[in-house]
């Protein structure tokens, strides 16, 4: 019998527990689950502050130097990329403005599938699976079918990342 490791599980720290909960519920309201981000949080990096991937990506919420400089230019508070609770001020800021972005019509989960794939891809990867699809391109399940035609894409990983934030949340897609 295989053992599924949820958000909640005892195996993962509470410690950014209310740092997830504080940006969650500024940036998307206090009826959205915050327990999203720290899934999001748990998927790059196990949730350790000092995390920096191969290639660059830094802090709980893994993010690229070139993003956070963005974010900062419009989060002028936002300073330090190492700083647990400005990381993931940054993502999820960075999460908004993908999530705005795919306000088409498709069922809740479906969106946030494709703000984390975008998250994780880019938004041009996710775009040009869509342009691919022959079924309904706002289904996260018809961007999986198509991602291994995206030139340049690595979608397995992208496939992979979704995949196991939604099995962290307990939800099929």
């Amino acid at each position: 019998m295989k053992i599924v490791t949820t958000v909640d599980s005892v195996a993962f720290t509470t410690e950014y527990d209310k740092l997830f909960r504080k940006y969650s519920e500024k940036h998307f309201g206090a009826s959205f689950d915050w327990r999203w981000f720290k899934a999001q949080g748990i998927a790059e990096s196990m949730l350790d502050p000092d995390a920096e991937s191969w290639c660059g990506a830094k802090g709980i919420m893994q993010i690229m130097p070139g993003t956070f400089k963005d974010i900062r230019r419009e989060n002028s508070w936002i300073k330090s990329i190492d700083d647990p609770e400005q990381n993931i001020a940054a993502g999820i800021y960075y999460d908004q403005k993908l999530y705005l972005m795919w306000s088409g019509p498709r069922p809740e989960v479906d969106r946030i599938a494709f703000m984390l794939g975008a998250y994780n891809a880019g938004a041009g990867n996710i775009l040009k699976a869509q342009k691919l699809c022959g079924a309904d391109p706002n289904l996260w399940a018809s961007i999986t079918a198509v991602s291994k035609k995206v030139v340049g894409w690595k979608s397995g990983e992208t496939i992979g990342y979704v995949s196991k934030i939604m099995r962290l949340m307990s939800v099929a897609i």
